[in-house]
């Protein structure tokens, strides 16, 4: 997977469990990916988020747009637990979406779980290495 951020831009157009994490990148699908990833139920893009600094209303786009496709989005932070900024957790509340921050292993972790539930949820994963 590589390229930009959208839907024009190149994909996995399936969700699929990450089989790993690390060294700047991921591991899904039989493929490996260096940086951030965006994840949802129908497919899986490049994040252009490095920290939770660069959490904003634009990079967080992708899962507004899902309002009506995701009941959770999971917000992997990094190697260090971080809040997200009111602002933006009212934004998903407004959109009945419930969001959580954690660390970006434990959100992989619950990512895959929700993702073998076949529940309808999201992920933001910041890459670590």
């Amino acid at each position: 997977m590589a390229g930009g951020f959208g839907n024009d831009t190149p994909h996995l157009p399936t969700p699929a469990p990450i089989d790993a994490y690390g060294n700047g990148g991921f591991r899904f699908g039989g493929m490996s990916h260096r940086g951030s990833i965006i994840c949802f139920p129908d497919g899986m893009w490049a994040w252009p988020v490095a920290s939770v600094r660069d959490l904003n209303a634009d990079t967080l786009a992708q899962a507004f747009a899902r309002g009506e496709a995701i009941d959770v989005f999971l917000i992997g932070a990094g190697r260090d637990p971080a809040f997200l900024p009111p602002a933006l957790r009212t934004m998903f509340h407004e959109l009945s979406i419930s969001v959580d921050v954690m660390t970006t292993g434990a959100a992989v972790r619950t990512y895959n779980v929700l993702l073998a539930e076949n529940r309808r949820a999201g992920a933001g994963l910041i890459a670590v290495e």
